[in-house]
């Protein structure tokens, strides 16, 4: 690719960058009338479809949810729902939702015969119904099942099942934020019915909610009976079974079982033996002391025991006192005195006393001894016979025990079960309800949906956009060229000229002289806009060849070379070459024969230059057609015979126009470009692709030879700003009343 060609490119994307509003604002007045025409197209059939549906009105009733409950008695425990968790409001607002409400709510407003909720529509796909079956019978895979027959109470349930699948569609909730209140909003055809809807799905939660509960009673009303009936059993079989056992034991229930006078007794018993024990010891101690010091009574008299003993102590006081008498009667009287001797027989006879007196207590202590050994055996034999007896009996208070907490535990469950049943009983009559309607529904006046004028303006507005936005992708998707824009900012070329489209029948070419014609009066100025462009361009040349290709056939070069050779040929002498030696059109054009020798015959020298050459007397034109087609047309028209053709035929006519093959077929049109002095390239407005036109000129640019400009033909100007973009490229004075 050239440097130039870069640039061109590059110059390109930068003027893309920039948001061009005023291309967009075109491309809008290109697309307007269409765009218009479907928004109002969409919006008259949108406004028949609204037209055609039926109003639909909402009516609103407002149920306060009552989360704290009455507790009127105990019995709540069994059944009752925690009303102060988070989840209550949740819950009781999937309740009003859920199909046990709807189906309540339908059976009590009827809504299955109800025409205005569920309307009976048979004849609605009778045409439907006859080409199912039709197919059915004239299409031999499809199975060929009959619908079964349903009976008047499946088709009942039938259409039951779908007024509930209706009304859950046809009724949505919202609660109400910060607040216990549900909002019940129902919609229907019927102002009146969708009142009636809204205010019977609350009653039906309320009513509900006092079923469960009722049936909650029953059901525990029914159970306490059941269980009172076989407590009550258990406790009759528990207290003959606790009776049973003392009849056959023979036992007494005290406050502390039957246990309490072994218990009592042993414990007597064992302290009884104890207190014998410790008699026992010290009976046994004074006695063994008694038996070492045998008859020595002075040993026996200083014993503890006989020193403490009363009767020794006042014995002893009695000696002492005689003592000190003796003691002081020696002081006065000789022993032969009688008040002595009578004090002397005194402490002897209290001597004798003291003597008889531990005598006696010695033989008290035997026997003391004798008896403790027999007081202890006696109640350690008593003391065995009570603990086996305690023995005995602490085994029944262990089986007492077991039939008494039997016993017990079955009064209580008896107790209690009585309890709940009169409980139960008392609460069957009562009926506390969690909610109730605080603002009834009544019957709207007007219509919630559709809201006609909303969804006609909207319409209207949306498929106006929408049409733009087709507009715009149409555009974008459009890689042909229609304008000078495209031709300077795709192609990076300059505009030469524009041919507008003429109407005519399809297939059909223009009339060879419309440029003569004054009822294509257009076409002819645009082919001088195009003559003048050209000349301007190569004003410094005294004579010129010019070349006219194109991308790909059909795209009017044979008619721009034709009508250019005429425009030409009225400034000074012209002729016109016909080049495209594979596909000849100039002389079919002109009506000369098949077999007039032209160009080939000339570069190959078989005829002469006047056999090959044609005059047309209307327009003064001369031509050489294509002549006899060569097996070789691109050696030939690259070989010397063409240059020094196109040489010599400059050196006498002022313009040589030369009609080649397109761009992409051949490389023809390269080859004969090196002995032009201008190339002219043909596009179609609208057809042609921007990268197929990029990729010819580009082929021109690797030959080293510029392209003078593009020429833009068949535009149709009937959907072209005229004045704005293609001004300057023919003259419309005065013609504006009769384009075509």
């Amino acid at each position: 690719m050239s440097i130039k060609m870069r640039d061109q490119i590059q110059g390109t994307i930068l003027d893309d960058e920039t948001i061009d509003f005023a291309h967009y604002w075109q491309v809008f007045k290109r697309y307007a009338g269409r765009i218009i025409l479907l928004a109002i197209l969409f919006t008259v059939l949108i406004g028949l479809i609204v037209m055609r549906m039926t109003p639909q009105y909402t009516a609103t009733a407002s149920l306060l949810i009552e989360s704290q409950q009455a507790n009127v008695t105990s019995i709540e425990e069994v059944y009752r729902t925690d009303t102060t968790r988070k989840e209550y409001m949740q819950t009781q607002y999937e309740i009003l939702q859920s199909r046990q409400v709807a189906e309540r709510a339908v059976e009590e407003l009827d809504l299955a015969n109800n025409p205005h909720f569920l309307p009976i529509t048979k004849d609605k796909f009778v045409v439907v119904d006859k080409v199912k079956e039709w197919v059915k019978k004239n299409v031999p895979f499809i199975s060929q099942r009959e619908k079964p027959q349903l009976s008047d109470d499946e088709r009942a349930l039938k259409r039951k099942k779908a007024a509930v699948n209706k009304l859950m569609k046809s009724v949505s909730l919202s609660l109400v934020e910060n607040t216990q209140v549900i909002e019940i909003r129902a919609v229907s055809s019927s102002p009146g019915l969708a009142a009636q809807i809204a205010n019977t799905m609350g009653d039906v939660y309320v009513e509900n909610y006092l079923q469960a509960k009722v049936d909650m009673t029953a059901k525990a009303t029914s159970f306490l009976n059941e269980s009172m009936e076989g407590l009550r059993d258990k406790l009759s079989f528990a207290e003959k079974k606790l009776a049973d056992f003392y009849e056959k034991n023979q036992l007494v229930n005290l406050s502390n079982g039957v246990v309490g006078l072994a218990a009592t007794e042993l414990e007597e018993l064992s302290s009884q033996l104890i207190s014998a024990q410790d008699t026992l010891k010290k009976n046994r101690t004074i006695y063994n002391q008694t038996q070492r010091n045998g008859t020595d009574y002075n040993a026996l008299a200083r014993l503890p025991e006989v020193l403490n003993h009363a009767n020794i102590q006042n014995v002893r006081k009695q000696e002492a006192e005689a003592l000190r008498r003796v003691s002081e009667l020696n002081n006065v009287y000789g022993p032969k005195h009688p008040k002595m001797e009578a004090a002397n027989a005194e402490l002897k006879s209290v001597r004798d006393t003291l003597q008889r007196q531990i005598h006696d207590l010695i033989s008290s202590i035997t026997t003391q001894y004798q008896a403790s050994q027999d007081r202890v055996a006696n109640l350690q034999e008593e003391v065995a016979k009570a603990k086996a007896e305690y023995r005995r009996l602490s085994n029944l208070e262990n089986r007492r025990r077991a039939l008494q907490r039997d016993v017990d535990i079955n009064q209580q469950l008896y107790d209690s079960m009585f309890q709940r049943l009169k409980e139960t009983s008392e609460l069957s009559g009562f009926k506390s309800v969690n909610a109730r309607i605080l603002d009834p529904a009544v019957p709207p006046t007007n219509p919630t949906k559709p809201n006609k004028k909303l969804m006609i303006s909207s319409a209207f507005i949306i498929s106006f956009g929408f049409g733009i936005l087709l507009a715009f992708i149409i555009e974008a998707l459009n890689s042909g060229v229609r304008s000078v824009e495209d031709v300077e900012k795709k192609l990076g070329q300059r505009m030469l000229g524009l041919i507008p489209l003429l109407s005519r029948r399809r297939k059909q070419d223009i009339p060879l002289r419309a440029y003569f014609d004054n009822k294509f009066h257009q076409f002819s100025e645009a082919v001088r806009t195009l003559r003048t462009s050209l000349s301007l361009m190569n004003i410094e040349k005294q004579n010129q060849a010019i070349l006219v290709t194109s991308s790909v056939p059909k795209e009017g070069k044979t008619t721009v070379s034709v009508n250019l050779s005429f425009a030409l040929g009225q400034l000074d002498r012209a002729i016109l070459i016909d080049a495209d030696l594979r596909r000849p059109a100039i002389g079919k054009r002109f009506g000369v024969p098949n077999y007039q020798p032209g160009l080939s015959n000339l570069i190959m020298k078989t005829h002469s230059f006047k056999e090959c050459l044609v005059h047309d007397e209307p327009s003064g034109l001369d031509l050489i057609c294509a002549g006899t087609i060569p097996s070789n047309p691109q050696e030939l028209l690259a070989g010397d015979g063409f240059r020094a053709l196109i040489n010599y035929l400059k050196k006498h006519y002022k313009y040589v126009v030369v009609d080649t093959a397109p761009t992409q077929a051949v490389s023809d049109a390269m080859v004969v470009s090196k002995a032009c002095d201008s190339v002219i390239y043909v596009v179609r407005a609208d057809s042609t692709s921007e990268k197929m036109i990029i990729n010819g000129l580009g082929r021109f640019l690797q030959v080293g030879h510029r392209v003078d400009g593009v020429v833009l033909n068949q535009v149709d100007l009937r959907k072209s700003d005229v004045s704005e973009r293609y001004g300057g490229f023919y003259d419309q004075y005065g013609y504006n009343n009769g384009q075509s």
